[in-house]
């Protein structure tokens, strides 16, 4: 339950982080590829097996490590695509719907347990996301469809593929280093797509996105090291763990909106609140 409940703080610090690139006008592109960068380090100081190169590529998981890296950095440019061709508020309601594809997966291929009572819990938690997510006016264009669809199902396989990973190749002693490698191999990504992105205009880099990425990276790091962790207990399916995350990230992040950022909320917020509420009753039953 602490790795559950630790991953979901954590998760939730890295909604106060993007809060302020907003305030303190933060490049978020540069901020993110130095975000992977700090991960790293964490991973590989906190990592109780030490990094060793030259041993490395024997690990079961290395490929897949390193194309989740890739992942991320892909991900994250359509989320920002779709936030700007379809507001913020499609944005966050299409990256959080997805959980739906990794509890699906665990359903189906890892033929996880679901009673009735978390079929509907999960199910009152998807209309929850729906609800609380969307703070602004916000509709997806026809001829813009593409970019929500897309982040539909990157963030859906992203959540999906840690949870094959965590399951299938993973050895506890092992999240750490994993995690450290995966971020290792955004950082490389988001490197080579900053070097592309400034053929096309002026780059320049400031120390106030390093220091933003710094703050971004730390929880990043223990999020989904936490996820990974949580996700390793087998006395929960990972639809649960899936769910609970999610919602309990919704409301986290939504008491720090107004707490932190004196946010208003709309009725349809209070309501997706309560439906959450009642998700986690039925989901923990």
């Amino acid at each position: 339950m602490i790795n559950l409940l630790l991953a979901i703080l954590f998760s939730s610090l890295l909604y106060i982080v993007f809060k302020f690139y907003t305030k303190f006008k933060i490049n978020t592109l540069q901020a993110i590829v130095f975000n992977y960068c700090t991960a790293f380090f964490v991973g590989f100081f906190l990592s109780a097996e030490k990094i060793n190169f030259s041993t490395l590529w024997n690990k079961t998981w290395i490929i897949s490590s390193i194309i989740l890296g890739g992942l991320f950095i892909l991900v994250f440019n359509i989320m920002g695509k779709t936030s700007q061709e379809n507001g913020v508020s499609v944005a966050s309601v299409s990256s959080k719907m997805s959980m739906i594809i990794p509890i699906l997966f665990g359903i189906f291929f890892f033929e996880e347990v679901i009673t009735f009572e978390k079929i509907i819990g999960i199910v009152l938690a998807l209309i929850a996301v729906y609800f609380t997510s969307k703070k602004e006016k916000g509709k997806i264009e026809i001829k813009n469809f593409l970019f929500p669809i897309l982040l539909f199902f990157g963030a859906g396989i992203v959540d999906t593929s840690i949870n094959y990973l965590q399951h299938t190749y993973l050895k506890d002693y092992e999240v750490a280093l994993f995690s450290a490698i995966t971020f290792l191999s955004a950082f490389g990504f988001g490197i080579i797509f900053s070097i592309l992105k400034s053929f096309k205009g002026n780059f320049k880099l400031q120390g106030k996105n390093i220091i933003g990425g710094i703050c971004l990276g730390v929880p990043n790091y223990f999020s989904m090291f936490f996820i990974i962790k949580a996700l390793q207990n087998k006395n929960h399916e990972s639809a649960t763990i899936f769910t609970l995350i999610n919602i309990g990230v919704i409301l986290l992040s939504t008491f720090f909106g107004i707490l932190l950022f004196k946010e208003k909320l709309l009725k349809q917020n209070y309501f997706g609140i309560a439906l959450a509420i009642l998700a986690v009753i039925l989901v923990t039953q």
